[in-house]
């Protein structure tokens, strides 16, 4: 009967190291394809992305990942992003562009947020590239 019991609880065993380890894996890292697709859908109109790019009504965002908030030469920012007081890392953009004004207030940003989390794993995905 012990035996028994042992092997019931191998398998048992076995399916919860798995789930275990699904649960430690990384949060979606994004598809930067799919990314460019929504970058060019929803931000394209105020930003551009390559480098040397122009300003358009927001800042170009070619090496944002990596830039402290507010530095990027040639762009008039608010007071409020000049002050913002971090780093663009992919997390920072993932908590800021589903709800800019929350996240920074007096921003200029009037994008209302992105709010679908596949897109914005994506977008964020696409802007890491951008180097």
């Amino acid at each position: 009967m012990d035996r028994l019991l042992t092997r019931a609880r191998l398998p048992a065993a076995a399916l919860a190291a798995v789930v275990g380890l699904g649960l430690a894996l990384p949060a979606n890292a994004g598809d930067p394809a799919k990314g460019k697709g929504v970058f060019a859908a929803q931000c394209s109109m105020c930003h551009s992305n390559t480098k040397g790019g122009p300003t358009i009504l927001g800042p170009n965002l070619y090496g944002v990942v990596g830039r402290k908030a507010g530095s990027l030469p040639g762009y008039a920012y608010s007071s409020g992003m000049k002050a913002a007081g971090f780093v663009w890392t992919t997390d920072q953009l993932k908590i800021y562009l589903p709800a800019p004004r929350n996240t920074v207030p007096g921003t200029k940003m009037s994008f209302a947020g992105l709010k679908n989390p596949t897109q914005l794993d994506d977008l964020v995905a696409f802007l890491d590239t951008l180097k």
